[in-house]
């Protein structure tokens, strides 16, 4: 075998993983497919015969190769950091069908990376999201992140820590059992298809938080509140019409329809047995681009 072929077989075995880091570092599947391309270019036009672990030197080569992806996005302004009622951009979601096994997608988002998590992580420098994605997701050691920051050992290690603080203290502790959590999106999906108010607030949260990205032509809305979120529930109950329960990084949520078409991705985060957050993706033209189908 010659070395070029040697070299495309161990990338090829290390692809799911570097998919992976890159999603969670960019938020975004087609970003993170360009920036696992990137990093298959960088290894083909380097001499690797010194490296020791190349699982390890493939790893913070994409993490390098997403840093400069996320600096270039916050030069550009685009984006923008979400902030408590302002513009919301949710990750793109991993959607898998309920009851079938997709090795690649549950490596995407395997340690229960959900949508509330992602966001969160978009509220983090460039740096932080690098520091904590590496070493607390990866285990990546704190001075190899070092090398890729040009920083100290000590100062990476406490952009990690104050990124953990952030995570921390922004994502609510949830409930991990997916037939449960199923029963409280069935319950939800009734409800709104059933226009019935009372029940709807008898699932969410009195604080729940829903928020929503359009894209471009559609505002992102951020609702709080049990009332005004089981009122808009009603209002768009044509989206439960045609729903379908779905796999959203992981765990139970909904792909709403029409005509083939899908209309949005809701995502849930559930403690307790009540909704306590509601993403919802409507953006079309992100959802075209995942390609979904009933």
């Amino acid at each position: 075998m010659s070395e070029e072929n040697f070299l495309a077989d161990r990338f090829e075995a290390e692809r799911s993983g570097l998919r992976a880091v890159a999603y969670r570092m960019l938020g975004s599947l087609a970003e993170a497919e360009d920036a696992v391309q990137e990093t298959w270019l960088k290894l083909s036009r380097t001499d690797v015969s010194e490296v020791k672990n190349l699982g390890a030197w493939l790893t913070t080569v994409v993490g390098r190769v997403c840093l400069d992806m996320l600096r270039s996005r916050t030069s550009r302004r685009e984006d923008p950091l979400p902030e408590q009622d302002g513009p919301v951009r949710l990750p793109d979601p991993v959607v898998t069908q309920l009851g079938r096994v997709d090795p690649e997608r549950e490596v995407l988002v395997a340690d229960a990376v959900g949508i509330a998590l992602m966001v969160v992580l978009e509220t983090l420098s460039p740096a932080e999201r690098l520091a904590f994605v590496l070493h607390d997701m990866f285990d990546v050691p704190f001075d190899e992140i070092a090398a890729i920051l040009g920083r100290t050992t000590v100062s990476t290690r406490q952009l990690a820590s104050r990124a953990r603080r952030r995570v921390q203290g922004a994502t609510p502790a949830a409930d991990m059992d997916n037939a449960r959590k199923r029963d409280v999106v069935d319950a939800f999906l009734t409800a709104s298809r059933g226009g019935d108010f009372e029940a709807l607030l008898a699932i969410l949260d009195p604080a729940v938080v829903a928020r929503s990205d359009g894209g471009t032509l559609v505002p992102s809305i951020v609702r709080r509140g049990a009332s005004d979120v089981a009122s808009q529930a009603i209002a768009f109950a044509r989206f439960a019409a045609n729903a379908h329960l779905a796999l959203v990084n992981g765990t139970p949520g909904v792909v709403s329809f029409a005509e083939g078409r899908a209309l949005s991705v809701m995502s849930f985060t559930i403690r307790d047995g009540r909704i306590i957050g509601l993403d919802i993706l409507t953006d079309p033209d992100r959802l075209a681009a995942l390609g979904l189908t009933v």
